[in-house]
C-alpha cells in the first residue's frame, strides 16, 4: 500500500510537536481520552437532533486498555467515529482539528462543550510510541477505515472492518533506552494515576479492565463530577477535608475552605484551601505557588502562578474555567487577560474570607496569621505600599491591651482622646520591649503599644505611614514626648560635657533625660532608620555601612547622672571618655545590638572592678 506524505510541508513541523510543544510525554494519555470525549460529545449532541439516533448517555465510555507483552496501549470509545475522509482531514493535516470545525459550525449552541481545540495532540503519541494506528467508523457509515504511521515518513489509510461507530486507537510503545523507560506506560498502576491525574473529572467513564477476585472485571477508573461541581447540599465538609488531605498530602483538615462559583466576562469554579499550617518550604525559594487549573474537567496545569498573588500564596486549591484560551499543546495559556481577570476575583474572594474568618472564627484567624502573616506583611513591604489599602485590614500585632493579637481598626476603635498615633515597639521580644523607659511610661500613661517582635513588622509599618487617619509613632523614639524647659536647659548648659561623651563613643548625639524612670540610660534613634531595622538590616548580606542615628539617653533621676557630671567638673576626662563607653555599649546590649569593641569594653570594665 502506498504510503502518503502528511500534508504539512516538512518533518521539521511534526518533529517540533513531537519534540517541543510538549514538556511532560505523559500527556499523550490525556490527550488521546480528551479526543475520545469530544467524540462521545458530538455523538450525543447529534442524537439530540437527529431522531434516527437513539443514544442513551450513560451508554457512551472510553476504554483504556494495554498488552505489556506485546508493547501496546489502546484507547478506545463509541463515538461519532470518522470517515475515510475526515481520517484524511483530521489526522493526515497536523494541525486541524476536527473538534474546532464542529464548535465552529454550532458556535451558537451553548449545549456544545467540546474539549479539543486544535489537531496536534493526537500527535503526541509519537513522543512514547513507534508506530500509531488508528481504526474508526463514522456513525453516518457501515465502512471502517484504518489509519497507520509509524511517524514524520507519512501515513496509510486501507478498509477495516469493525462492528459499530467508534474509533480504537493503539500506540505501540517505544523499546526502552538506556537512559529512558517507555515500559512504565505499560504498567495499570502507572496508567491509573495518569487518568485520575489528568482526566479524572472528563464526563464519560474511562474503563480499564482488573483483576478482582481472580477474575477480570471492567471497572470505572475516573470520578467523572468534580467536587467543585457537585451541588453544595450533596457534599460534606469531611468529603471537602478528604479532597484536600489526599490532593495536597496534608495529614490535617484545611483550616478554612472556599468555595466560588463565577458567571459573567470570565466564567469559573473555583474550590480552594487554607491550610492550617504552613509546609517546611513555604519560606523559603523552593516553594512554588499556584493553583490547579482545570478547563472542562481537564487538567491543564498543576501550579497555575498566574492565578495567586504572591500574599496569597499560601492558598491550595483548582480552578476550572470553560473560558480559558490554550496553546496548541493545551499545555499552556495562550491569553493571559482570561487569567488575569479570574486572578482579581479570587484575590477579591479570598482577602472577603480572611475577613470573615477573623470576624465570625477569631481562633482559627489568629492560627492562620500566625503561620502566613509575613507573607501579608511582606505584600505590603515588597509592594512600596501599593498593596496596603488591599492588606492592611488583615495585619495583626501583639498589644499591650490584654497582652493579645489585635487588628489596626481594633487599635483605633481602642484610642481615647482623639489621639491621631498609633504607638508601636519594635524589638526581639514582647518581655523586653515592655521593659523599656519609653515603653513603660507611655502605658503607665493608658496608652497602647504595638509590640513588633518579627523582623518584617517594622519594615511593614514604615512603608505603610499611616493606617486610614492615624500615624504610626516609634515608642522608643524620642519625639513621643517634647522636651521640658528645665531639661532643654540642663542639655544647654551641659553642651561640653555631652559633646565629651558624643565625640567619644562617635554617636549622633548624648542628651539628658527626665523620661526614664529607673533605668540609667536608653538608646534611641533619630531618622527613618530605627535600631530594630539596623539589626535587622546587619544580619543579611552586604549590609556594611549600615547604621541608625544613635542618641543615648542619661538619666538624670539616676545615680550615674551625678557621677559623670561630677567626672567632668573634676576635670577627669579620661576616666569620663571611659564611662561614656561603658554606658554606651549598656544601652547597645539592652536594645540587642552588638557592643562596639569586647575587648576594650573588658578591659575598662576589669580596671574599674580592680581600683574599687
Amino acid at each position: 500500500m502506498k504510503k502518503k506524505e502528511f500534508k504539512t510541508e516538512s518533518k521539521k513541523i511534526l518533529n517540533m510537536m513531537i519534540n517541543s510543544i510538549y514538556t511532560n510525554e505523559e500527556i499523550f494519555l490525556r490527550e488521546l481520552i480528551s479526543n475520545a470525549s469530544d467524540a462521545l460529545d458530538k455523538l450525543y449532541y447529534r442524537s439530540l437532533t437527529d431522531k434516527k439516533l437513539d443514544i442513551k448517555k450513560e451508554d457512551l465510555k472510553i476504554k483504556v486498555s494495554f498488552d505489556k507483552d506485546a508493547r501496546l496501549i489502546t484507547v478506545s470509545d463509541n463515538g461519532i467515529g470518522m470517515t475515510k475522509e475526515e481520517l484524511e482531514n483530521n489526522l493526515g493535516t497536523i494541525a486541524r482539528s476536527g473538534s474546532e470545525l464542529f464548535k465552529l459550525q454550532h458556535e451558537k449552541d451553548e449545549k456544545i462543550d467540546i474539549i479539543g481545540q486544535f489537531g496536534v495532540g493526537f500527535y503526541s503519541s509519537f513522543m512514547v510510541s513507534d508506530k500509531v494506528s488508528v481504526l474508526s467508523r463514522s456513525i453516518d457509515s457501515d465502512k471502517a477505515f484504518l489509519w497507520e504511521s509509524e511517524g514524520v515518513d507519512g501515513y496509510t489509510i486501507s478498509d477495516a472492518d469493525m462492528d459499530s461507530n467508534g474509533t480504537v486507537i493503539t500506540l505501540h510503545i517505544k523499546e526502552d533506552l538506556e537512559n529512558h523507560q517507555y515500559s512504565e506506560y505499560l504498567d495499570e498502576y502507572n496508567l491509573e494515576r495518569i487518568i485520575k491525574k489528568y482526566s479524572d473529572y472528563i464526563t464519560y467513564p474511562i474503563m480499564m479492565d482488573k483483576e478482582v477476585d481472580k477474575k477480570i472485571e471492567e471497572q470505572t477508573i475516573n470520578s467523572m463530577v468534580p467536587i467543585w461541581k457537585k451541588d453544595k447540599k450533596d457534599v460534606k465538609d469531611e468529603d471537602y477535608n478528604n479532597f484536600y488531605k489526599d490532593r495536597y498530602y496534608d495529614y490535617d483538615n484545611p483550616l478554612h475552605i472556599i468555595k466560588s462559583k463565577v458567571e459573567g466576562l470570565v466564567t469559573y469554579d473555583a474550590l480552594l484551601f487554607i491550610p492550617s499550617h504552613a509546609t517546611s518550604d513555604y519560606y523559603t525559594k523552593e516553594y512554588e505557588k499556584g493553583l490547579e487549573l482545570f478547563s472542562k474537567g481537564v487538567l491543564i496545569t498543576n501550579k497555575c502562578s498566574d492565578l495567586l498573588p504572591d500574599y496569597f500564596s499560601f492558598v491550595k486549591g483548582v480552578v476550572d474555567s470553560e473560558d480559558i484560551d490554550l496553546n496548541i499543546s493545551r499545555e499552556t495559556l495562550q491569553k493571559n487577560h482570561q487569567v488575569k481577570s479570574i486572578a482579581r476575583s479570587i484575590e477579591s474572594k479570598i482577602k472577603k474570607e480572611l475577613l470573615e474568618l477573623l470576624k465570625e472564627k477569631r481562633e482559627d484567624y489568629e492560627k492562620f496569621f500566625k503561620e502566613f502573616g509575613n507573607g501579608i506583611k511582606y505584600g505590603i513591604y515588597s509592594s512600596f505600599g501599593m498593596n496596603k489599602e488591599l492588606l492592611q485590614d488583615l495585619l495583626m500585632f501583639t498589644s499591650s491591651h490584654e497582652d493579645k493579637l489585635t487588628t489596626l481598626a481594633e487599635y483605633k476603635e481602642r484610642i481615647k482622646d482623639d489621639n491621631n498615633k498609633i504607638y508601636y515597639a519594635a524589638g526581639e521580644s514582647i518581655d523586653k520591649l515592655k521593659n523599656m523607659p519609653q515603653v513603660e511610661n507611655l502605658i503607665d500613661k493608658g496608652i497602647e503599644v504595638l509590640f513588633l517582635t518579627d523582623y518584617l513588622d517594622e519594615f511593614t509599618i514604615k512603608t505603610m505611614n499611616k493606617f486610614e487617619e492615624l500615624e504610626f509613632v516609634n515608642a522608643l523614639d524620642e519625639k513621643q514626648d517634647e522636651e521640658t524647659d528645665e531639661i532643654k536647659k540642663l542639655n544647654e548648659d551641659n553642651k561640653e560635657l555631652l559633646n565629651l561623651m558624643k565625640d567619644t563613643v562617635g554617636i549622633k548625639g548624648v542628651k539628658f533625660s527626665d523620661n526614664l524612670k529607673n533605668h540609667p540610660v536608653s538608646l534611641i534613634s533619630e531618622g527613618e532608620l530605627s535600631l530594630e531595622m539596623e539589626k535587622v538590616l546587619k544580619a543579611m548580606p552586604n549590609a556594611n555601612g549600615v547604621e541608625a542615628s544613635k542618641v543615648l539617653l542619661i538619666n538624670i533621676n539616676h545615680p550615674v547622672y551625678k557621677k559623670i557630671v561630677s567626672l567632668h567638673n573634676n576635670g577627669e576626662s579620661d576616666k569620663l571618655k571611659d564611662y561614656s563607653k561603658v554606658l554606651y555599649n549598656m544601652a547597645l546590649l539592652i536594645n540587642g545590638l552588638s557592643v562596639t569593641n569586647p575587648n576594650e569594653l573588658t578591659n575598662i570594665v576589669c580596671d574599674m572592678i580592680s581600683k574599687e
